[in-house]
């Protein structure tokens, strides 16, 4: 026991200072919070895995939506190349605006009637010549 006399007069016992209460490891209690510790770890990593598959899940519904779209398209193109190619499509370009006949038709060509004036197309007013800028405001203040 080292005991030291201070300039005041106390004994100040440094055996008792330094020396530290020990607790009592109980197994059985480290056993309960390494436990605990451990179910802790994996509840976070399971809610780590959750996130991820709701991620991923979203993810695969866009792809698939996008897929979808692609495939529909391509169905919709290759039944346009297939009509394009066919004598079908061939005809009805003919017809529409080739204008061809087939044999046995009876083309009919519009006449007018008799009495009754044409038509005529419009013609457009021609524009008037661009003024200064100052005829402008002369025309505005001085004439009505």
């Amino acid at each position: 026991m080292i005991v030291i006399m201070t300039m005041v007069g106390y004994s100040v016992d440094y055996d008792k200072i330094f020396t530290m209460k020990t607790l009592p490891i109980n197994p059985r209690r480290l056993l309960i919070f390494s436990g605990i510790f451990i179910l802790i770890l994996m509840v976070v990593e399971f809610n780590a895995r959750l996130e991820e598959l709701n991620r991923l899940t979203k993810q695969r519904d866009i792809v698939r939506a996008e897929s979808t779209r692609v495939m529909q398209t391509q169905v919709i193109i290759l039944t346009q190349v297939a009509y394009a190619g066919s004598d079908q499509a061939v005809e009805d370009w003919a017809r529409s605006d080739g204008h061809f006949i087939q044999e046995g038709d009876r083309p009919v060509v519009p006449l007018g009637i008799p009495g009754v004036p044409l038509i005529e197309e419009s013609t457009q007013t021609p524009m008037p010549p661009p003024q200064a800028a100052w005829q402008a405001w002369w025309k505005l203040f001085f004439e009505e």
